[in-house]
């Protein structure tokens, strides 16, 4: 029996086919809520492009269909080329699911992400992709690796166990583990750890029993969020202030539903608070069953910082701005700044506010007000006014 690609222009029409799929990935995005893997007007797409690509190549179309384009399909399934899996989200081969401009974006995320954040696996998949891609960057001028975009928080702790050795510097912390509690994380795997600092709460120091639920950056440093074994708490730890003791605990692994209601659950409780801040036990099971409700802070902002929190229109979800006055020139001197907050938000939130200093003065809840008051009056202590 002759092979069905045995006629030139039918091998011609594959090939086409492959070349097409790898200059425009995801080619023929279908409506994800059909239960077809791609529907005419997507397989359309497809073809269309298809027909367009053997153009440019100087190859003649001919009696090129969606029925012969579907068979293409499949022989390159059953070749391995493409999986034996729907693709309602276009066509792609291997990992080549993107373009050059995604690409590009892609690369200047994980150079970021790898340099700033300190994130030692990231680096290495950088490495490899950077040297991969580096004829590509050369055709296109620098283009595809320019930093276009980047982050400047950076961490202020070392995150690389190799730097670290080659420097001198070792310190056993969890990231030596990163590997193993990924692969935790994603498997619903509990595992046990060992805290080593804990400036907070000094109780909190030595073994744990956690789900991790997600590796977090924010602001300086990694974060670790998990939930314990013993009691479902959500909590939200520095990664730096584990030791590299990570041990799987048998028979605890669960699914990864429950991995993402926990992972939900923990992200609401951040969208009604302020920083990283959990609570407590009590506090965060009331919270969680809806019965502890949120306190309203209000804090007046004045003179030169008063632009910068009007222009911040998403700072919190539930923010609210009032009593803005202005001077004869029109210029903004000075706004209330009111959210509902958790008590759990408490300490971070004022960190935020005593970073405005003499601008920025609490209006409620009373409980607040008296702690800044006597703040002010211990920073008024260590800077007493010098005689004339």
């Amino acid at each position: 029996m002759p092979h069905p690609y045995t006629h030139p222009a039918a091998f011609d029409r594959l090939l086409i086919l492959i070349t097409t799929l790898l200059q425009h990935p995801g080619i023929g995005t279908a409506d994800p809520l059909t239960d077809s893997d791609l529907p005419n007007d997507a397989m359309v797409a497809v073809l269309n492009q298809v027909k367009t690509v053997a153009q440019t190549l100087g190859f003649p179309v001919v009696d090129w269909s969606v029925h012969t384009l579907r068979k293409d399909l499949r022989t390159l399934r059953t070749y391995g080329i493409l999986d034996d899996r729907m693709y309602r989200w276009g066509y792609y081969l291997g990992t080549g699911a993107c373009s050059k401009q995604e690409l590009s974006l892609a690369l200047q995320a994980l150079a970021s992400q790898a340099a700033m954040q300190g994130d030692p696996r990231i680096q290495a998949v950088y490495d490899r992709l950077e040297k991969r891609l580096r004829g590509l960057n050369l055709e296109l001028g620098g283009q595809l690796l320019y930093p276009v975009r980047t982050h400047l928080d950076r961490a202020i702790v070392p995150t690389n166990p190799d730097e670290m050795r080659r420097k001198g510097q070792y310190k056993s912390t969890l990231f030596a583990k990163l590997p193993e509690l990924e692969q935790a994380i994603i498997s619903g795997q509990a595992i046990e750890l060992y805290r080593q600092r804990s400036p907070y709460q000094p109780k909190a120091i030595g073994h744990q029993a956690i789900y991790p639920l997600q590796l977090i950056y924010s602001d300086i440093a990694w974060y670790l969020l998990s939930e314990n074994v013993s009691d479902g708490h959500l909590a939200i730890s520095r990664v730096d202030r584990f030791t590299d003791y990570l041990r799987s605990l048998p028979q605890t692994d669960r699914s990864m539903d429950i991995q993402q209601a926990s992972l939900q659950t923990a992200h609401e409780l951040l969208h009604n608070g302020w920083g990283l801040s959990l609570g407590n036990y009590e506090e965060q099971q009331l919270e969680r069953a809806g019965q502890l409700p949120l306190e309203e802070i209000q804090v007046r902002f004045f003179g030169s910082v008063v632009p910068f929190i009007l222009e911040a229109d998403s700072r919190h979800p539930k923010q609210r701005l009032r009593n803005r006055r202005r001077d004869k020139q029109g210029n903004p001197i000075q706004v209330d700044y009111c959210v509902p907050l958790p008590r759990r938000s408490w300490f971070e939130f004022s960190r935020w506010v005593r970073s405005f200093g003499s601008n920025a003065q609490v209006l409620a809840p009373t409980e607040l007000v008296a702690e800044f008051q006597q703040m002010a009056i211990e920073l008024a202590q260590r800077y007493p006014v010098q005689p004339d």
